[in-house]
């Protein structure tokens, strides 16, 4: 989070203070060589301000589900069958019920270009698989969990990104029936998830 703020305060001031340089110290011949970094500067002041919410949600997350190291998590690329969405994936167990898989799937793309390179897939190397074992995970698979990657001898986490069921965020989306109790819903709702009213739920 520090250095996404101070991201943040870098590219808002680079991109008046490219400008302020093309138009005050340079002639008409040099536009064309500070444009692209006036429009690069611009575009990552916009994208780096689409991270704090997402930032927000993965500290909801994290105040409610403590971290787990999970060992040989499956995860692939293409479309995974009992996934409503196509797209890369992990496959966690469900809680209630240790036989059944639930796909977790990497909804929004936004910052995944280093998963998507680390999934279980025809082309992923060994050695950037292995930068993702064991998987760092706190949540709760039916809902909404935080995943990311051992960092510094695997002694913390570090690439946080959330992943979570479509039906969490959008009350069009039905969600599936995984037998989440009174207290796993309300604990969700804790961490964030909004629309959870049709959830399939078993008495507490």
């Amino acid at each position: 989070m520090t250095m996404n703020v101070l991201g943040q305060l870098g590219w808002t001031v680079a991109y008046p203070g490219l400008f302020y340089v093309m138009v005050v110290y340079t002639s008409q011949a040099f536009v064309f060589v500070f444009l692209p970094f006036i429009l690069y500067s611009f575009y990552r002041f916009v994208i780096q301000l689409t991270y704090f919410p997402w930032a927000y949600r993965m500290r909801r997350v994290l105040r409610e589900y403590p971290w787990q190291l999970l060992e040989a998590v499956p995860s692939g690329l293409g479309k995974h069958p009992d996934a409503q969405e196509d797209g890369m994936w992990f496959e966690l167990r469900n809680p209630a019920d240790f036989d059944q898989k639930i796909p977790l799937v990497f909804i929004k793309h936004h910052r995944s270009h280093w998963w998507l390179k680390r999934l279980e897939g025809p082309r992923t190397k060994p050695h950037r698989r292995a930068q993702i074992e064991p998987l760092w995970f706190a949540g709760d698979p039916r809902f909404l969990a935080v995943v990311a990657a051992p960092g510094r001898g695997g002694t913390e986490p570090k690439r946080l990104h959330l992943l979570y069921q479509r039906s969490v965020f959008d009350s069009r989306s039905v969600p599936e029936n995984w037998a989440a109790n009174t207290s796993d819903v309300d604990r969700a709702r804790r961490a964030g998830a909004v629309h959870l009213d049709g959830t399939s739920q078993t008495h507490a």
